[in-house]
């Protein structure tokens, strides 16, 4: 194959790319005129940002979000290895708790080199941060949206760290971050502790660790902000 598959991060909050990323990546980007995004705003924002103001009208973009369908990522198999590419998140790392993972796998059926860059990862510094165990972790995702079945979620999850001594990294939408930690407080046990990671690298930054028990005594809001969460 001619070309490669880039997979580039974008950072966490509004900066300037070059605080972020690693100068080579900023400059491999210079070369490369396909992109696969998960959202056309704001990927041409972030490229213009890393230098390629100017040069975006020139530039070849499809996306690849929650709204595609098979039929459309499966035809992005006819122009993966042309050329080399770059698959761009809306935040942090592409293709990890991303529907770019979906690109990624067709790369790898084609044949084409994954190549991947350093960034940032909301979930790796939201367990580095919590003091839970970084040796042993699962990152479990988004929890059922009903109470009912994101309650029992909870209880499964729960009892898995324990039996494991397993931290279990969960992410929410954010306009259901105090709901998620409501189900939490009401299910869990007083002596089991959860980290809220909130706008990680960004100026509202929160993040802190404390039992159940103890985020009781609190009574925390969390709000509509870029959230992870770590139960152990």
């Amino acid at each position: 194959m001619d070309g490669k598959l880039y997979l580039i991060p974008t950072p966490l909050g509004e900066y300037d790319p070059a605080q972020v990323l690693p100068a080579p990546t900023l400059a491999l980007l210079q070369g490369i005129t396909l992109f696969f995004v998960e959202e056309l705003r704001t990927a041409r924002r972030f490229l213009s940002a890393a230098g390629l103001k100017g040069r975006i009208e020139g530039l070849e973009f499809h996306e690849i979000n929650e709204h595609s369908t098979p039929e459309e990522i499966s035809s992005y198999m006819t122009i993966l290895g042309t050329r080399d590419a770059a698959l761009i998140s809306e935040a942090g790392l592409p293709a990890v708790a991303d529907p770019g993972a979906q690109l990624v796998a067709l790369a790898h059926q084609k044949g084409v080199e994954v190549v991947p860059q350093v960034g940032p990862s909301s979930l790796m510094m939201a367990l580095m941060s919590s003091g839970l165990n970084g040796q042993c972790f699962a990152f479990t995702g988004y929890l059922p949206v009903k109470p009912d079945a994101r309650k029992a979620a909870i209880r499964e999850i729960e009892q898995r760290a324990q039996k494991l001594n397993q931290s279990q990294i969960i992410i929410e939408t954010p306009y259901r971050n105090d709901s998620l930690m409501a189900d939490l407080l009401s299910v869990c046990k007083p002596s089991t502790r959860i980290c809220v990671a909130a706008e990680i690298s960004c100026p509202g930054q929160f993040i802190r660790t404390r039992t159940v028990a103890q985020w009781k005594k609190e009574n925390l809001t969390i709000g509509k902000r870029p959230c992870v969460f770590v139960l152990l």
